[in-house]
């Protein structure tokens, strides 16, 4: 049972523990508000298929290069004060591309955009890092869960107020203004990350330097993560249609099966991962990823579209915790928040990269034969990634840390 002079500490780790929970919800929510809109934005400035890609392009290769300065500024003023001066200004800057009145501006507004992405990505995935240690247990999967049910409520919001009679320009007015106060209240209770104070200096808790080879195969890992998870995000429907031949009405519910398969296990996924522990939980994600694919694949040959259900059921349950066990994992082995930033530059890569990859072999041969890129690597991720962390933790052999892991 706490004592009086430990409950303090506790309540203010539960109260980080929400805001953070807040944080991961509103950035969700702004990302999907963003996707929600960008036909509406489309339209209003007649850009067609090939400009509206330059844009989003562009948004992605800035965010990469601000998730670098981002993580160099967090290890100097640790992610607390990252967020607390940057997370509502990030909100914010969804007017920019809201109310661009041309193309040459909407491409300034993005690459602004992509620098709030940038910054937000790291500071809350470094955060969710440092306060996953000093609760002693894991909790951050339960973090990208929301992420992405605030994702998920975003689409719905903007649906429902488009339909009454809002435009698409007031709507994500409206996402940025509440989204940044929402977020200045989300990162007020944050904590600094053990042995930092509040002023964000040293109290002398050693920092740990990950080697190049090690970074770089987590980072590789990360790629074929995102990898994996884009070759749902953007062929689930594509297959059920072309592939299999479904109506027009159920087509669609390929990739809903799957992103609701991801979030419930990414909200649950933290007591997977405090039974199995990180290495045997990359394995089972990677194994379970990797047989719902083949389940996919197996579908064309006759199984239809039930049998492709099953196997986005299994791919999405998989997926879901193999990215939050690497940043956990960066967390356990001491890392700082640059090297989280690689994480989440990895996964930016990878939604940059396999949408293309996939798409450039499904033209030359066919979508089975492209969705045997994301099937590989989740075999590569079950393979791999035990043995990257088993040897991770063996260099690092962190110190025991002293935390309340009965929060």
């Amino acid at each position: 049972m706490p004592t009086a002079t430990t409950t303090p500490d506790l309540l203010a780790l539960r109260r980080a523990r929400i805001g953070l929970h807040g944080a991961f919800a509103t950035s969700g929510f702004v990302m999907g508000a963003w996707a929600a809109s960008l036909p509406g934005i489309d339209d209003r400035l007649g850009l067609g298929e090939a400009k509206l890609g330059t844009a989003l392009l562009l948004i992605q290769l800035v965010g990469l290069g601000s998730m670098v300065l981002a993580g160099r500024i967090a290890d100097r003023v640790t992610s607390r004060k990252l967020l607390l001066w940057t997370a509502p200004a990030t909100q914010l800057v969804l007017i920019a591309p809201a109310l661009a009145p041309n193309y040459t501006t909407l491409l300034a507004c993005a690459a602004l955009y992509g620098v709030g992405v940038g910054f937000i990505e790291v500071g809350i995935n470094a955060h969710s890092v440092e306060l996953e240690q000093r609760y002693g247990r894991p909790i951050i999967s339960a973090f990208h869960g929301l992420w992405s049910l605030g994702s998920a409520l975003a689409g719905a919001v903007t649906a429902i107020a488009l339909g009454i009679g809002f435009g698409g320009q007031t709507v994500l007015l409206a996402v940025a203004l509440v989204s940044a106060v929402a977020m200045a209240a989300f990162t007020s209770p944050l904590l600094p990350p053990p042995g930092r104070d509040n002023s964000g200096g040293s109290s002398g808790a050693p920092v740990r330097r990950i080697g190049v080879l090690l970074l770089a195969a987590l980072f590789v890992l990360g790629l074929g993560g995102h990898l994996i998870e884009s070759g749902a995000i953007d062929w689930a429907n594509l297959h059920a249609a072309k592939v299999l031949e479904a109506d027009d009405a159920l087509a669609p519910l390929s990739y809903t099966v799957f992103a609701v398969a991801m979030t419930v296990f990414r909200l649950f996924g933290d007591p997977i991962r405090a039974a199995l522990g990180p290495g045997r939980t990359l394995l089972w994600a990677g194994a379970t990823a990797t047989a719902g694919y083949a389940l996919v694949l197996a579908s064309g040959q006759g199984g239809g579209l039930p049998l492709a259900w099953a196997g986005w059921l299994l791919a999405g349950s998989g997926i879901a915790i193999i990215v939050p066990v690497l940043f956990s994992a960066i967390g356990q082995a001491g890392g700082t928040p640059s090297n989280v930033a690689l994480i989440s530059m990895s996964g930016s890569a990878g939604l940059l990269i396999g949408p293309a990859a996939i798409g450039y072999i499904a033209e030359a041969t066919s979508i089975t034969t492209g969705l045997l890129v994301p099937t590989v690597l989740a075999a590569f991720a079950a393979f791999a990634g035990p043995l990257t962390l088993r040897r991770l933790f063996k260099e690092q052999a962190p110190e025991p840390e002293q935390t309340p892991a009965a929060v």
